[in-house]
Order: C-alpha cells, then sequence, then structure tokens
C-alpha cells in the first residue's frame, strides 16, 4: 500500500535514494509488518472504482492488474468483482506475504516493476495501484498502464493522507494532539522523492492524462476499528518510521513506546488491543481509456 517500493528512474531520483527505498522496503521482516498492519481499502472505496468501470463496462468484468500490491491487501478487495486478478510488485518478500495470505483461485501475483508489466496489449480491464504509485516513474508507468488497457478500461489510482485521527469516547481530541506529535517526529524522515505532499504528485498524474473521461475525488472519509497495537504498528510501518529506525533505532522504539503509554494513559486503559477508531481521509485518480471508433 502506500509505503511499497519501487525503484524510480534516475531522471526523478539519485541511486542513493534508489537504493535507500529497496533496502528499506525490501526486507522480510518489514514485509511482514506491512501484512499485519496496513489497513485495506474499504468496501467504499472498491465501490468508487466499480461505479466508474460500470458506467462503459459490463459485468462480469475480466482481468484487473493491482501494481505495487505490497502484501496484497487491495488485491483481495477485487477478487470478487473481476474474473481474474494479478496483484505485481518488486520486492519478493511482499509478495511472499500477498501468496501467504491468498484463498481465492482467481487471484495470482507476479514480480515485476511498475513500468513494466508483463501482461498484453489491451488485456485488462482494471489497473489500479492503491496507495503505491508515487513510488513509481510515474510517466512510464501511466504509458505502461494505458498500453495494458483495453479500450473503455480504467485507471485507478488511491492514496491517503497522513492527517489520520483517532477517536475515543470524549477523549478524541487529546489522543489526535499526541498523534500529530508523532507525525511531526517522524516528518523530517520523509523521503524526499515525495517531496512535501503526495497529493501534488497525484494531481499532477491527473492533469498529465490525456484521456477525456477522468475523475478526481478526494475527502473520502473511512472509518476503521483497530487495536491501539495496530495503530502504532501501522505507524511503524510507513517509510519514514522505516528510515528513522535505520537511523536512530533506540529514539525510534522510543517514540513507539511513549506514543503508546501516552494513548492509554489519556484512554485510561492498560490493554494496548483496546479497540479505537481510526479515520483516514482518501483521495482517488479514475480515467478511463477512450473506446475505439
Amino acid at each position: 500500500m502506500e509505503e511499497t517500493c519501487y525503484s524510480l528512474h534516475p531522471s526523478h531520483a539519485s541511486a542513493e535514494l534508489i537504493l535507500m527505498a529497496h533496502r528499506l522496503f525490501e526486507g522480510k521482516e518489514h514485509a511482514v509488518s506491512y501484512q499485519k498492519y496496513r489497513l485495506s481499502p474499504s468496501e467504499q472505496l472498491i465501490g468508487e472504482i466499480l461505479t466508474f468501470l460500470e458506467k462503459k463496462k459490463v459485468r462480469p468484468f475480466g482481468l484487473a492488474a493491482d501494481v505495487g500490491c505490497g502484501s496484497g491487501q487491495g488485491t483481495i478487495r477485487l477478487g470478487p468483482h473481476f474474473l481474474q486478478v494479478v496483484g505485481m510488485d518488486v520486492s519478493p518478500a511482499q509478495l511472499e506475504m500477498a501468496r501467504a495470505c491468498a484463498s481465492a483461485p482467481n487471484i495470482s501475483y507476479r514480480q515485476c516493476p511498475a513500468e513494466e508489466l508483463p501482461l498484453e496489449d489491451g488485456s485488462v480491464d482494471l489497473v489500479t495501484a492503491m496507495s503505491a504509485a508515487h513510488w513509481f516513474d510515474r510517466p512510464r508507468f501511466l504509458a505502461e498502464a494505458f498500453r495494458v488497457l483495453r479500450p473503455g478500461g480504467c485507471l485507478a489510482l488511491l492514496n491517503y493522507t497522513l492527517d489520520m485521527e483517532l477517536e475515543y469516547r470524549d477523549c478524541s481530541q487529546e489522543l489526535n494532539h499526541i498523534c500529530r506529535e508523532l507525525y511531526s517526529a517522524i516528518w523530517p524522515y520523509r523521503s524526499t522523492i515525495l517531496g512535501p505532499d503526495s497529493t501534488i504528485l497525484y494531481k499532477e498524474m491527473f492533469d498529465s492524462i490525456p484521456y477525456p473521461e477522468k475523475e478526481w475525488h478526494d475527502c473520502i472519509s473511512v472509518k476503521h476499528s483497530i487495536p491501539v497495537s495496530s495503530y502504532i504498528g501501522m505507524v511503524e510501518s510507513f517509510s519514514n518510521y522505516q528510515t528513522l529506525l535505520e537511523k536512530k533505532p533506540e529514539e525510534a522504539r522510543k517514540l513507539s513506546q511513549d506514543v503508546r503509554d501516552r494513548l492509554l494513559a489519556v484512554m485510561k486503559v492498560s490493554s494496548p488491543e483496546t479497540e479505537v477508531g481510526l479515520v483516514v481521509k482518501y483521495y482517488c485518480l479514475l480515467a478511463r481509456k477512450p473506446d475505439v471508433s
């Protein structure tokens, strides 16, 4: 999902940053954490995609390609709606986790970069990238996505903002003050590849797509219910936290522990398995390849 890593073309990033990203995302331990803690896209988000696709396509849908699939949380959600779904990622460790969790016979996985999809021209009804496209060589990925899409097929790129909020009884405001301090603490370790705001990268992709039928959806709020421990685990799987962990492991672990303890103290509970509401704000780019006239 958002922090899945892809090598960017040298025109977009230095070799040093590319290597750092590989070390950050392809480790087995990080892949396990990613699979355990990353949020699956909600049915509401999948519904946004399917509604757009159904404007020109009739069920049953054929092939969906989930690019930068990570450990497959989004890939699995596509399974009930397509005859075949292929999840693709550059990381063998991520794909190992995805395959371990796969159960539907119509879902498979392949290792490949986002810019070189092992699919036939005009063979795909839907190309998705769920919280991953900001790591791609975006012009090359878009060209590749439109190569494999059928006429009338759709591209859907999802991501979320990092200003996530917690809800718990009457102490939500205090909890979110702690969360904002956490986000501020790891912000200096954000990859320069992403710039100050990933939303800008997605809007640039949206503006660059020449197809007349395209939509931009933002402020899609989705509420999840998760334990405090899973919230901490999710933040620890973010790329900027992983960079902090690599550079200053003691500081990173202390930050996690302090935040967990402070959240529990405000909630007046002792168990980190106590569930809280987590509100995540998503945005979505949708575009349709024109039909052949």
